[in-house]
């Protein structure tokens, strides 16, 4: 009796356990289904299903979208800055809360805002441009900077003295500072955090050497990048980050369903390939995409493409503002013929008195360009260096080296690959992209070379016989070119291993 009865407890228990394996199954059935449909409906409504015909041509406005760690810093102030004048630039980049695109003469806005941006600009005079980079590097990347920017702050004894710091120079400025600026306004203050936690616990526990000479896991000094890499706050921000940024689904979007859509990828995996199809479809419609890896490459397309374009709409610009001041004095002359000799000279003084900037960008070219892009990067890079150098003496004997990166275990590099594979799928189409402009950069100069050499035969009298053969012999050189091009590009690109 005892035992039947003991079978009959266990049976329940049995029957209770199965329902509740049940019931928690069609939860999590529900749960799925209706994030499927929730990542299904927004992807639907923001897939761009055909590839813009005039793509290739630039708009009024020039939004590059800026992966962080991608060397987009270098574009802004060595190619924008040259490219664009401070009162072209749309206020402000970097600093979203003060954008405004109704500015008067707004053609540049170059920002870590992500693509839902667009929402608030007039997209059919847009043009977007971004740069892609290794998605193993580019967590490698983000997480040295975060450690870098964080460390300048432990020349203050603790927290509460960075804090007053703080208020007192935002009352003294209004200038954007690296904390006023997504994504390192998550990441910074997290490091800060824990870097001056674990200069406290050394302190506390009278440590005075270290066990390690892994700066990548050297614990009692900074977070280690395994432990980086698995917490919550990168899972949301660092990781698929490209992705994320260009389908515009950061935790800085400007889109309502943003969350719900990014928080169903992050728990149900299978759902990012919808995202990626959005992502990629978003970069067959930019006007450049550029690879950080191939970087000379990229510079120099970046010239041909957007570069030539806005010289090309100065040059335009211009020649219109000469044409209509022209007209103007013209008009105010015949008005009145007399007594208006002083005026008169006053305004054509004006109007000679072009700003040096102005003028520089008048006579600029895509050979002076590249010249001025050259001679800015090594100082840039110079003046970064020494930066990052004074920076991380404050975690000494941490520095971060190529050698350094090379260390680190192949399980946490595999690791990191896991964790970022829309990002992965993401970059490799962007390499075909890359390979794309790059044919079309190059059919357009072989379309130049042969419209030039046709202009000059046409010059010639009919009875010199035109020297048809110099236009063959051109061509077929280009062609030439083009084809080694492409086929050394393949073999290098195919041959890198990277961290």
């Amino acid at each position: 009796m005892r035992s039947k009865i003991i079978h009959l407890v266990l049976g329940l228990i049995l029957v209770v356990l199965l329902s509740v394996c049940t019931i928690k199954a069609s939860a999590s059935d529900d749960a799925y289904k209706q994030c499927e449909n929730t990542v299904k409906k927004w992807a639907s409504s923001s897939v761009d299903h055909k590839v813009q015909e005039d793509k290739h041509s630039l708009r009024d406005l020039l939004f590059f979208l800026h992966v962080p760690r991608t060397g987009g810093r270098t574009y802004f102030h060595c190619f924008l800055k040259k490219l664009y004048s401070n009162s072209q630039e749309c206020p402000r980049s970097y600093d979203k809360l003060r954008f405004d695109p109704r500015k008067a003469n707004c053609r540049l806005l170059s920002t870590h805002d992500d693509y839902s941006m667009m929402s608030k600009l007039p997209k059919e005079k847009t043009s977007v441009v971004t740069i892609l980079r290794n998605p193993i590097d580019r967590v490698f990347s983000t997480y040295e900077f975060s450690v870098e920017v964080a460390a300048r702050f432990l020349i203050h004894p603790n927290l509460s003295s960075v804090a007053k710091m703080a208020q007192r120079a935002r009352r003294k400025t209004s200038a954007v500072s690296t904390l006023d600026i997504w994504p390192w306004k998550y990441l910074v203050p997290w490091m800060r955090e824990d870097l001056f936690a674990r200069r406290d616990a050394r302190k506390l526990g009278g440590q005075s050497h270290l066990v390690t000479n892994d700066s990548y896991d050297m614990e009692d000094v900074l977070m280690p990048l395994h432990e980086y890499i698995n917490d919550p706050i990168a899972r949301d921000i660092v990781h698929n980050g490209a992705t994320f940024q260009i389908v515009g689904l950061t935790n800085n979007s400007y889109f309502g369903e943003a969350h719900e859509v990014r928080h169903c990828v992050l728990k149900y995996h299978s759902l990012g390939d919808h995202v990626l199809e959005v992502a990629k479809r978003k970069l067959d419609n930019m006007l450049y995409v550029g690879l950080t890896e191939n970087h000379k490459e990229s510079a120099t397309m970046f010239a041909n493409i957007v570069g030539s374009q806005v010289i090309s709409q100065h040059t335009i610009s211009s020649s219109s503002a000469e044409v209509a001041e022209q007209r103007s004095l013209l008009s105010s002359t015949k008005s009145d013929l007399t007594g208006q000799s002083n005026s008169t000279h006053e305004t054509l003084k004006n109007v000679s008195s072009t700003g040096e900037d102005e003028v520089r960008r008048e006579n600029l070219t895509v050979g002076k360009l590249m010249e001025a892009y050259e001679s800015c990067i090594a100082n840039l890079r110079n003046s970064q260096a020494e930066r990052r150098v004074n920076s991380l003496k404050r975690i000494s004997p941490a520095n971060f080296t190529k050698e350094a990166r090379r260390q680190v275990s192949k399980i946490l590099i595999e690791e990191i690959e896991s964790l970022n594979s829309l990002d992965m799928k993401l970059y490799t189409y962007a390499q075909h992209i890359f390979t794309k402009q790059q044919t079309h950069v190059l059919h357009n100069m072989v379309s130049a070379e042969i419209q030039t050499s046709t202009q000059t035969t046409s010059s010639y009298p009919i009875f010199n016989n035109p020297p048809s053969w110099k236009v063959s012999i051109s061509v077929t050189a280009l062609l030439l070119v083009l084809f080694i091009f492409l086929f050394v590009n393949s073999r290098r690109r195919t041959s890198k291993v990277k961290l």
